[in-house]
């Protein structure tokens, strides 16, 4: 009887996937290395005497090697891995070459300061990037755009020495799942992962592309772990205006394998070549018309990494949604690059062709805003290509394109011509302003009487869309101590899909106002940098908090120093939501505290506009001469509008608890906060006449997250003039970014 595709042999392989191993085994092949210790000079023919296998590892563009961070980590746990250097061996043809290679970043950076003994499972991602210090050719994978892969039959390749001789062999399972927050794939136990193959490829058989990097095999023998290729994208993020170490990899693999296919110096097969003679997938719904040939798929993909890349993850989400009809998967990790953005197109819902939605993708990144002008004609070129490939489609998507095309052009010359307006009468936003784009917001809850604390992350879109919210990540019964590694993760998602190449996102972090004395501008995220030298902090009020809610959170956050204190905590929090003066917005029936930013003709949005245009007058709230007051209510509402109160006590202690309670019901948008020396004699006198300085040098509020971020920056760099501002804080209620109203989670039944 006739094999057909999808039918069983008996080596436990379809003969669909046997086929497409046979094709796809002599590129791996040639891209797999061996990883061991580093050489004493960059050739040695006699690579199998270089040393014991630390492991694999493979090209995955010209002078790059991805791994594992456990394989560079072998032989010297107590070295440093960045900056380390290892010896690289791999084939170029019939000839074997091995190289020095240096480590430029390992995932996660805090394997750094602190990794597991010997024998334990590395922390994941558990990746690695070397930079090859010799100039050699080789080839490289084709890794992978897919955000999650296909529980598909796969083959993983690496080092092993089974005939006493190291040599890079091949074998194939299944994917059986994923772990980790899909950061890693399960392999399953149809063949033995032997030591040596860890950091080598994990291949989809059926696509013909990398998706992991093999870390780990079960202690019993049989299947084992891989770490997804998608990870790349949580490598660090570039500093302003430079292209981040992701983007710059990503763009050498596209255009390696596009100058590929157009070579034609010699007959060997390309990736692009084998792409198109694996055997087609069953029941595929976009074969044929629907899908872009494997050639057109990787002259895309070089057109597209001819272009600068996008200013920030955010266009290429917004790009995507356009072209797919619907929200893409807003799971991380989050789109960086013009391929990303393909990734999120395969499989487009109600019966889209894929083709169509990749070209209608192509259509308008070819309109699209770069971060720095493009190639000359890279852009029409890249149009070119689409208008060129859309022949062969049908006639409406073709009409379709080119509207979409002039469309856009007109849009970008729309905008080009109000940017240049507004250099010549003035910027839309005055320097030293927030950028208006999305930010992060960070929400922490008390957990009832407990200790612990419930957290939320979200995006949100900026004032150009107000209240759109999109959630990252949340969690439930975090200790203080805790929250930082809990919230790690998903604050670097948000900054990933945040920031642009001008600016660094501003993290709102939106508590009560007892935890306004959280260090969360301390705290590492990425880059051994804090986060408050990193980007604007500021501090919010939570949007319609309840008034019992809020009086059982203040309570509960106060349980730790005793009953006593917690109920005057509680019982400053019910005295400030009680009516100011006669005539002035109190509690609703039903107790909710509004928000100041939801109040519209009142002290609030006067005293917003007022501050924010300047100048500023500093006022001390809940000290005098250095000695504890508790601000009158008549006092602070007969303030002028372009006040800014400032605290220089613990917040959830009195009389400032009371007072930031008072404040913000006064409608004072822009309030200062300070988390207290250690030393408890301190005096507060340089704290406040230095903030007088910074306020009076500033002129308006609009430039106070700012200055505030480079305060910060100036006390971590030891500069002695601005250690005053160590644990500062800047309360920032601006109205034009709303806060969700949804209510917190509810943790633990």
């Amino acid at each position: 009887m006739p094999d057909k595709q999808g039918a069983r042999m008996t080596d436990g392989r379809t003969t669909g996937s046997a086929r497409a191993f046979e094709l796809l085994e002599p590129l791996v092949q040639a891209a797999t290395v061996r990883v061991h210790a580093p050489p004493g000079g960059y050739e040695n023919s006699r690579s199998h005497r270089t040393g014991p296998t630390w492991g694999s590892g493979f090209f995955i563009a010209p002078g790059w090697v991805l791994t594992c961070a456990h394989v560079v980590g072998e032989g010297g746990a107590a070295v440093r891995l960045t900056g380390r250097e290892v010896g690289i061996t791999f084939s170029a043809g019939s000839l074997t070459g091995t190289v020095t290679g240096r480590v430029e970043c390992v995932l996660p950076e805090r394997l750094e300061e602190r990794r597991p003994g010997r024998h334990a499972l590395w922390d994941l991602p558990d990746l690695a990037l070397v930079r090859v210090l010799a100039p050699v050719s080789h080839a490289c994978v084709w890794l992978t755009d897919r955000s999650r892969p296909r529980f598909d039959e796969v083959a993983y390749f690496g080092c092993t020495e089974d005939l006493g001789t190291p040599e890079i062999t091949g074998r194939t399972t299944r994917l059986r799942g994923t772990a980790g927050n899909g950061a890693a794939i399960r392999l399953g136990d149809d063949d033995e992962i032997e030591p040596g193959m860890s950091g080598g490829p994990v291949v989809d058989l059926a696509r013909g592309e990398v998706v992991g990097v093999l870390k780990a095999r079960r202690q019993t023998g049989g299947g084992g772990l891989a770490v997804s290729v998608v990870q790349l994208r949580t490598l660090p993020m570039a500093a302003r205006g430079q292209v981040g170490l992701y983007r710059r990899i990503m763009q050498a693999h596209d255009l390696y394998h596009y100058d590929q296919h157009l070579s034609d110096l010699d007959n060997r097969r390309t990736w692009t070549d084998v792409h198109g003679e694996l055997p087609p997938e069953e029941g595929d719904p976009f074969a044929g018309r629907g899908r872009l040939t494997p050639g057109e798929r990787t002259t895309l993909c070089g057109l597209l990494a001819e272009l600068p890349p996008p200013g920030s993850s955010e266009v290429v989400r917004a790009l995507v949604e356009a072209a797919r009809g619907e929200e893409p998967d807003p799971l991380p990790p989050a789109p960086l690059s013009w391929r990303d953005g393909l990734g999120l197109l395969h499989d487009p819902p109600g019966g889209t062709g894929e083709a169509a939605a990749m070209l209608r993708y192509a259509t308008d990144v070819s309109v699209a805003d770069y971060r720095e002008p493009a190639t000359p004609g890279a852009d029409e070129e890249l149009w070119d290509w689409v208008r060129a490939t859309a022949e062969r489609l049908w006639r409406p998507l073709r009409r379709e394109l080119g509207e979409r095309h002039e469309r856009g052009l007109a849009e970008r010359e729309r905008r080009r011509r109000a940017s240049a307006g507004r250099a010549v009468h003035g910027t839309a936003r005055r320097a030293g302003g927030l950028p208006s784009g999305a930010s992060v917001l960070l929400e922490v809850w008390a957990h009832g009487w407990e200790d612990l604390y419930d957290w939320r992350v979200s995006v949100l879109a900026g004032p150009e869309h107000a209240g759109r919210v999109t959630p990252v990540d949340s969690g439930v019964r975090a200790t203080l101590a805790g929250l930082p590694e809990a919230l790690r993760v998903p604050l670097a998602e948000s900054f990933r899909r945040c920031d642009t190449h001008e600016a660094a996102a501003l993290l709102e972090v939106a508590v009560a106002p007892e935890l306004f004395g959280l260090a969360v501008d301390a705290w590492v995220v990425v880059g051994g940098v804090p986060l408050g030298v990193q980007r604007p902090v500021v501090l919010r009020h939570p949007a319609g908090a309840a008034g019992a809610a809020g009086t059982a959170a203040t309570a509960g956050a106060a349980g730790a120093a005793g009953t006593a204190r917690a109920a005057r905590a509680a019982g400053a929090a019910r005295a400030a939501r009680a009516p100011r003066t006669a005539g002035a917005a109190g509690p609703d029936p039903g107790g909710a505290r509004e928000h100041p930013a939801d109040r519209e003709g009142t002290d609030a949005a006067a005293r917003w506009a007022r501050v924010q245009a300047g100048p500023l007058q500093d006022e001390r709230a809940d000290c005098a001469g250095g000695r504890p007051r508790s601000p009158a209510t008549e006092w602070l509402t007969g303030l002028p509008d372009n006040t800014v109160p400032v605290h220089c006590r613990a917040a959830d202690q009195e009389p400032t608890l009371g007072s930031l309670h008072a404040v913000r019901d006064a409608g004072y948008g822009v309030v200062v906060t300070r988390r207290p020396p250690p030393e408890p004699g301190a005096s507060c006198a340089p704290f406040h006449r230095g903030l007088r300085e910074e306020l009076a040098d500033a002129g308006r509020a609009e430039v106070l997250p700012l200055r505030f971020q480079t305060l910060r920056g100036r006390a971590y760099g030891a500069d002695p003039d601005a250690y005053w501002a160590a644990g500062a804080g800047l309360v920032w209620e601006d109205p034009a970014r709303p806060l969700p109203e949804e209510d917190p989670l509810q943790g633990d039944l």
